[in-house]
């Protein structure tokens, strides 16, 4: 495979193109781990009452179900968002992951994870006391996401 970068001062967008002969794992994972680092600079719309609020998505430590929809959490607010949770699997980029049948919790905000005698585990961030609860059948998907975010950062 060859990388080919290219200066074009006339361009009013930064574009990247992709040429190749056809889909496959590796041209896929390359387009993943390119609309990853594209989606964590983008914001996100969420509601707080009658108001429209556009947060950054490194900003969201998790999405959790409430008894009024689905909550956004940042380290000091919580906003409401329209999107279902497993409709929010499908638009965040990779560094959000589910971890239990009502969170969705951003992978790059954790700061400590706590393992519980009972099989799940809860997850901290680094600036609030705000948790989240990892069920066990998350957990180890969860480790393996950040062990490989680990190696992949070295």
């Amino acid at each position: 495979m060859k990388i080919r970068i290219e200066i074009d001062d006339s361009l009013k967008e930064e574009e990247l193109v992709i040429h190749c002969r056809g889909i496959n794992q590796e041209i896929q994972a390359i387009q993943k781990a390119v609309t990853d680092v594209l989606g964590r600079s983008q914001n996100f719309i969420l509601y707080r009452q009658d108001k429209e609020y556009y947060v950054p998505l490194q900003q969201i430590l998790f999405f959790e179900t409430s008894g009024d929809g689905i909550r956004a959490h940042t380290a000091t607010d919580v906003f409401q968002t329209k999107h279902k949770l497993y409709e929010l699997e499908q638009l965040l980029p990779g560094c959000f992951m589910r971890v239990s049948k009502s969170a969705i919790l951003n992978v790059d905000r954790i700061y400590s994870i706590t393992r519980n005698f009972t099989s799940a585990c809860v997850v901290s961030f680094d600036g609030t006391p705000k948790e989240v609860y990892v069920s066990r059948n998350y957990y180890k998907a969860l480790k393996f996401k950040l062990e490989e975010r680990y190696h992949y950062e070295k």
